[in-house]
């Protein structure tokens, strides 16, 4: 089932989403419901807030076939620091340039309930931050560096494809 995403300033968006304690056949639904409909929106990333349901659930999928499903994921280690282009399904039409840790490990649960770890770079680490954030009721927004108008994305993009 593909759910309709919220659009800021919806409330729900800056609630602290509430840890899963007990991982069910609801809960995997979910899991395959958010994927479901971060696909239909064209994102990389989903939290389960961004669809109204408080719970520490978030997707991450920046390469096809790997895809992260997290459960109660919280970031354990981080270094570096880079500047990159973000937007958002629940901000449309709004990008800019947000600061980041460069290199993460992130702990979850997976659907299965194991504890996992993963190291994450770049691209990858930045996807992952984000959605913890949305975890916490933080949007990228808060974060901005630099607002760049949807008109002139695709020209900032290209002037610093090497940076």
């Amino acid at each position: 089932m593909r759910y309709p995403i919220i659009i800021t300033p919806d409330e729900r968006l800056r609630r602290q989403a509430k840890p899963v304690k007990v991982i069910t056949d609801e809960l995997v639904q979910l899991l395959d419901d958010l994927y479901e409909t971060m696909v239909a929106h064209d994102g990389i990333g989903i939290a389960a807030p961004q669809v109204g349901k408080n719970l520490q659930v978030a997707i991450v999928e920046v390469e096809e076939d790997d895809r992260f499903e997290m459960i109660n994921p919280e970031i354990i280690a981080s270094s570096g620091e880079s500047l990159d282009v973000e937007g958002c399904l629940s901000i449309p039409h709004t990008f800019g340039t947000v600061k980041r840790a460069d290199e993460i490990t992130v702990r979850y649960f997976d659907r299965e309930g194991e504890e996992m770890e993963v190291e994450a770079f770049g691209y990858l680490a930045r996807a992952l931050q984000h959605e913890i954030d949305h975890l916490n009721g933080v949007l990228f927004v808060d974060k901005l560096v630099e607002r760049i108008p949807e008109e002139d994305l695709e020209k900032y993009m290209e002037e610093h494809e090497n940076d």
